[in-house]
């Protein structure tokens, strides 16, 4: 049975979000529907007195000036929504929309954008019946608010455009009829409170925060089996060690890392009489880096947070007051920022691993055969599965340029600083991926090397892992088509099913209350 989150409008936790990325389903908290009723009558108040008030009968953007009679006001709204729907670009990921919509739904409900409850209900419909509106991915600055993507989903929901209905790319207006819904007719200020806000912008940095946390799981597995299989040291995650240093992440990325190597046979027998002083630093700090890039991601996840449970649409509507006011709640400089938070933190965890890779490859640092094949010179090994490494994590670091020190002005410099916080972001999930697979190939080279040692056998947790890849992959005795065994060690890694096979309960989380 699929999940339900409640959507309590100003205060869904960050996990929650989580588990609507991941495909959970959404009701609302229908205790909202009075507050969203006051914002609309404060709306129908401001039409019926006919004072000019931005968004409901004025232009927009560098045309507020214009003023907009009564009998337009729904033409005009008609008319910004399919005039902003201008994004092009591949559309975004399913898992993603769906994640807007619920993030616009918890927006619009908190009664400071004067939308209808009428319009509340289609488009919590359309989620409920799947319809996942067709947006291209390109075309925000990250203020106005997403305007352009923002407004291809409204325009779904008014029949215009196309939504995905089960992977399938279906005209709108057919499938709002096949699911027993008619268009949306926009009321005053709703086109605007629609396609304005961070919605896009936010949830893909939430989404890719979400991929970045099981990567990073994932690495912090494959780390301790890379220690194991160059007969790396433990001493470096010893508790006292990190006490010392204070930061949060640190002392738990090394807590992690003990229990996952507890009980090894391979640690057990070079212990002593080891001429080693001391490991390189893609082993020995693994605590430090990956801590920081735990704090770092969690400092991210906090500003998502917050930002997911804001209201950041243009004007505001204030229904105790009967006021209309016009501020700047759409600038996307937050989710700018964690986005570019979110890209080093992906950048740091697959160069970590990468030269955990070359370390393991180089039978002069690991002691293992060179590139862990059996005959090397016959055979190459683990060659350009390092290589494919490297080059996906100089791919990272030439994408990870913050975003939020970028601005273009648009709107004829009415709308002169701009965030980019949507590109940011955007980048965010392909990132992930890069870093997802620097890491499949780090599983496969750290299982690989720990064969060698056999009869020894690692931790109890670290075996099981092992155990998930040899299922699938045997040991590599020869060369052979190294590509389809790549993707099934990333799949293991992206999917969640590494960190599970090793109890996921020892892995740090960014969204801490996601058990």
């Amino acid at each position: 049975m699929t999940q339900i989150i409640m959507l309590h409008p100003g205060s869904v936790a960050l996990a929650d979000w989580r588990r609507v990325y991941f495909g959970a389903d959404i009701a609302l908290d229908q205790d909202c529907r009075s507050a969203i009723e006051a914002s609309a009558k404060t709306i129908d108040d401001i039409v019926a007195k006919g004072d000019p008030v931005y968004g409901i009968n004025t232009g927009f953007g560098k045309l507020a000036s214009v003023r907009i009679g009564a009998a337009d006001l729904a033409t005009l709204q008609r008319n910004i929504v399919l005039s902003h729907a201008a994004g092009v670009g591949e559309p975004l990921p399913v898992s993603v929309v769906r994640l807007v919509m619920a993030l616009k739904l918890a927006s619009l409900a908190q009664g400071a954008s004067g939308v209808r409850w009428s319009t509340i209900e289609h488009l919590t419909a359309c989620v409920k019946a799947n319809l996942v509106p067709v947006i291209p991915g390109q075309g925000s600055v990250g203020a106005s608010g997403d305007l352009a993507p923002l407004a291809h989903m409204t325009a779904a929901l008014m029949g215009v455009g196309e939504f995905f209905v089960d992977g399938v790319r279906v005209k709108a207006e057919a499938a709002l009829a096949r699911a027993g819904l008619t268009p949306l007719v926009l009321g005053p200020k709703e086109g605007l409170a629609l396609l304005n806000g961070t919605q896009v912008s936010t949830a893909l940095a939430l989404a890719g925060l979400f991929e970045a946390e099981r990567v990073f799981q994932a690495a912090l597995v494959t780390g301790a089996l890379a220690t194991d299989a160059a007969k790396g040291s433990d001493g470096p995650f010893d508790e006292r060690i990190q006490k010392l240093r204070r930061h949060r992440g640190q002392i738990e990325v090394a807590a992690s890392l003990r229990t996952l190597m507890a009980g090894s046979a391979i640690r057990a027998s070079h212990l002593t009489n080891d001429d080693r002083v001391q490991d390189p630093y893609c082993l020995r700090c693994q605590p430090q880096v990956m801590g920081a890039v735990l704090d770092l991601l969690r400092q991210a996840g906090e500003t998502l947070a917050t930002e997911a449970n804001g209201v950041s649409d243009n004007p505001l509507v204030f229904a105790d007051t009967g006021e209309v006011i016009s501020g700047g709640n759409f600038h996307a400089e937050p989710v700018a920022f964690a986005a570019d938070m979110i890209a080093m933190a992906l950048c740091e965890i697959g160069s970590l691993a990468e030269r955990r890779i070359a370390m393991l490859v180089d039978p002069t640092l690991s002691g293992l055969p060179a590139f862990l094949t059996p005959k090397p010179g016959l055979n190459s090994g683990f060659m350009i599965p390092q290589v494919t490494a490297a080059a996906l994590v100089s791919e990272n670091k030439q994408r990870a340029y913050p975003a939020s020190v970028d601005s273009i002005p648009t709107s004829a410099n009415q709308e002169d600083h701009v965030s980019m916080a949507t590109h940011g972001a955007r980048r965010l999930l392909p990132m992930a991926m890069n870093t997802a697979n620097v890491i499949g190939i780090e599983y496969l080279a750290a299982v690989q090397g720990c064969d060698f040692h056999a009869p020894m056998t690692s931790s109890e947790r670290l075996e099981r892992a092992r155990a998930l890849l040899r299922a699938q992959i045997p040991h590599l005795d020869d060369d052979r088509h190294m590509a389809p065994e790549m993707e099934v060690a990333t799949a293991l890694v992206a999917t969640g099913a590494l960190a599970d096979a090793v109890g996921d309960d020892v892995l740090p989380l960014v969204t801490d209350e996601a058990r």
